[in-house]
């Protein structure tokens, strides 16, 4: 999906967060903090990392150089992360604006860079605890209340926890 002028100027006024980071990277961005970023989104569930935008408000488009190849970008972080990362490139008054738009890591896996599994924690990028991740890697463990279990009877059911559902 392509990101219109209209649309990128209202994106701009959103709150970073998991999902959404603003980079200004005027001249360059170093590769291996671009990954790190990409690491912790895609871990998060997927998001969009602006470069050309101030990252404080208000925020502005001041353009930026950075990335100038955009299919040797997409290449070596597919390569590195094996996620295909999409980038739009946009063309603004204030500047060319490009947009790497992440998708979530896969169910059941993390995505790990450098020893870790990256998180967004404020405003800065952090591991992730064993608790996070062993609610990941638990994502994909069979879900034993959706099986039919053949030899149940009536009475192996507690009457609490169908009084429970019925007042759902």
């Amino acid at each position: 999906m392509k990101i219109s002028i209209e649309q990128l100027e209202k994106l701009i006024t959103l709150k970073e967060n998991e999902h959404c980071e603003f980079k200004e990277a005027r001249d360059q961005f170093d590769f291996k903090k671009l990954i790190l970023y990409c690491v912790a989104l895609a871990n998060e569930g997927g998001g969009k990392i602006f470069f050309g935008i101030t990252d404080k408000y208000p925020r502005k488009i001041v353009g930026t150089d950075a990335f100038s190849n955009i299919s040797k970008i997409k290449n070596q972080l597919l390569d590195r992360l094996h996620l295909r990362i999409d980038i739009e490139e946009i063309q603004h008054s204030n500047g060319r604006v490009i947009v790497f738009i992440i998708p979530p890591r896969p169910l059941g896996r993390p995505i790990e860079y450098k020893g870790a599994y990256w998180m967004r924690s404020g405003e800065s990028l952090v591991p992730m605890t064993p608790d996070q991740l062993q609610r990941i890697f638990s994502e994909t463990e069979p879900d034993f209340s959706s099986q039919i279990c053949s030899k149940a009877k009536f009475n192996d059911l507690d009457a609490g926890s169908i009084q429970n559902y019925e007042n759902l």
